[in-house]
């Protein structure tokens, strides 16, 4: 995260005395990843980070495949996903391997705990809902559409806003760090002209309150493939500054600028994130190709060494039929895939779309989680087929 960002009281320089009104030392902590050579920022507490009264293990959550390994186009629709919970302690898994794993929750409490997710990044697409994510690095504002990224180790905790829509959360947990692609960035690490969002759209906290409180505090940490509850003898968000490169932050997906060019541009051109064995991309709203003989739907493909997996924030897209909001297709490495048929006559002389959807390739083989089973479209498959029997019996014999 190559954008420097300072919040509170801090001192003149690192690693040197800085006291509390007592007289005492605030306590100073690295937070980094790559050891003490990556992005990292140092926070200053009030008591130390390492006092903990108790640890013990709450529960496993190792994810679990479907055992028919079977090639073929799936579909699955998030509407069907049972509504309720913690959004920290109660992700649906739907899709995974070794680098990525895609989850999905509907929360409907706050949490009363912290949360840390230890082995690995996070983004959290928020399809609806807005809050704040309150987070020792200060408060996070958001809202429909905001892609928040909680980088390994960051300890937060969601505030929903009251009397808000419903909140309805796309994750994605990352083993590798979350970056900016890397031909969006110059040698420097500043965004380039060109990139399809700027600094100026990157949201940091803006909002650090500084809590000096004694008791008993839970953190729920994910690692070692489960919840593990650790007892903090005083408030975790008791930080009084800190500054750095490592911290969570927000970029709005309404706030990334497609391009587009006179013929159709391959999906590339809509990355956001960079992470280790996939990217994640975004298909906006956008004026349709110019040329007069252009073809607006892509054309079927087959990616040899990447699945595409897409999640549907509205009800509209441009090659396909049959989908709903919160509808998910995965097309995994293997078989062509493309437009349904009709898709790509009806596109011609178009002038835009409005389709907003949220897309991820990974470039080893993704298993389907065995939640994933009880919302899925066992037919979805057959689509293209179905459709094209549909259409020559329109036109008759």
């Amino acid at each position: 995260m190559p954008i420097y960002h300072t919040l509170g009281k801090i001192p003149r320089k690192r690693h040197i005395v800085f006291r509390r009104p007592d007289g005492g030392l605030y306590s100073e902590q690295l937070v980094g990843h790559e050891g003490f050579t990556g992005t990292s920022s140092l926070l200053y507490h009030v008591h130390p980070p390492t006092t903990i009264e108790s640890a013990r293990r709450i529960k496993d959550v190792r994810f679990e495949a479907d055992e028919d390994p079977t090639l073929r186009h799936r579909h699955f629709l998030t509407s069907r996903i049972k509504s309720g919970g913690s959004a920290t302690l109660d992700r649906v898994p739907l899709l995974f391997n070794a680098d990525i794993a895609m989850l999905y929750v509907e929360p409907d409490e706050d949490d009363a705990h912290f949360y840390r997710n230890a082995q690995g990044d996070e983004v959290v697409y928020v399809s609806r809902g807005q809050g704040t994510l309150e987070t020792q690095f200060g408060d996070l504002p958001f809202h429909e559409g905001d892609y928040l990224v909680i980088h390994r180790g960051i300890m937060h905790r969601y505030r929903f806003d009251a009397g808000g829509d419903a909140p309805k959360l796309l994750m994605f947990e990352s083993r590798g760090h979350v970056r900016w692609p890397k031909r969006y960035r110059n040698e420097f690490g500043q965004l380039v002209e060109g990139a399809p969002y700027s600094e100026r759209d990157i949201r940091r906290p803006a909002v650090l309150e500084t809590h000096d409180e004694r008791g008993a505090f839970p953190i729920m940490v994910k690692q070692y493939d489960g919840i593990n509850e650790l007892i903090l003898d005083h408030h975790p968000f008791d930080v009084i500054g800190w500054d750095g490169y490592f911290y969570p932050w927000a970029l709005n997906i309404h706030d990334f600028e497609p391009i587009v060019g006179r013929v159709h541009q391959p999906p590339p051109v809509h990355q956001t994130f960079q992470g280790d064995g996939f990217v994640i991309c975004s298909f906006c709203p956008r004026p349709y190709d110019f040329d007069p003989e252009a073809v607006p739907v892509p054309y079927a493909h087959s990616n040899v060494d990447s699945d595409e997996v897409l999640y549907y924030a509205s009800e509209e897209f441009m090659s396909r039929k049959g989908i709903e909001f919160g509808s998910i297709t995965h097309h995994p490495d293997g078989i062509p895939h493309g437009p349904h048929p009709g898709r790509t006559e009806a596109s011609l002389g178009l002038k835009r779309t409005e389709e907003l959807a949220v897309m991820m390739d990974s470039f080893r083989p993704l298993h389907v989680a065995k939640q994933a089973i009880a919302i899925e479209d066992p037919q979805y498959h057959r689509s293209w087929i179905e459709a094209q029997h549909a259409a020559v019996g329109s036109h008759g014999p």
